[in-house]
């Protein structure tokens, strides 16, 4: 599926419920809420979405402890985790989407090169978490990952 087809899956799945989404950005600056929004009738399910691309902000918007930023990094399974939590909890909405990533071309490491992307999924009873390695140049790697967190979510919610 692409983005599209993906982002109307997502819309009936949440319209069935009643529910929003809130997402919490780094490496793809707002590139998921950009695709939902280009949905006529988001407003009904989309509920905000934070552009925390410093270390900074994930603290100051969404509660992510700086000393879990410190000892994990920004691109971990830890914060994304602790941005999705903290985007549903702040926003009031129902499951939340975060992504932190390194998108390059540069700022990779041997450890996390360029192309690793990490992932959470919030609801009010499970966060779940994952790490990705995408290939490809910038706009590649945030394309996939924005795909990627889609898929997943709706995946969650479908089980």
């Amino acid at each position: 599926m692409n983005a599209t087809d993906l982002t109307k899956t997502l819309a009936q799945i949440l319209l069935s419920r009643n529910w929003t989404v809130s997402l919490a950005e780094s490496c793809t600056g707002g590139l998921v809420c950009a695709t939902l929004t280009e949905l006529a009738g988001s407003s009904e399910w989309f509920e905000r979405g934070y552009i925390t691309y410093s270390n900074e902000a994930k603290t100051e918007c969404l509660d992510v402890p700086a000393q879990l930023i410190e000892t994990y990094g920004a691109v971990s399974e830890q914060v994304a985790k602790a941005m999705a939590e903290g985007a549903r909890i702040n926003s009031g909405g129902n499951v939340a989407i975060s992504i932190t990533g390194v998108a390059g071309p540069s700022g990779g490491s041997a450890e996390k090169p360029v192309g690793t992307v990490c992932f959470g999924w919030a609801t009010e009873n499970q966060t779940l978490t994952k790490t990705v390695h995408f290939g490809g140049d910038r706009q590649m790697v945030r394309q996939q990952a924005t795909e990627f967190a889609l898929a997943e979510l709706i995946a969650l919610l479908r089980n």
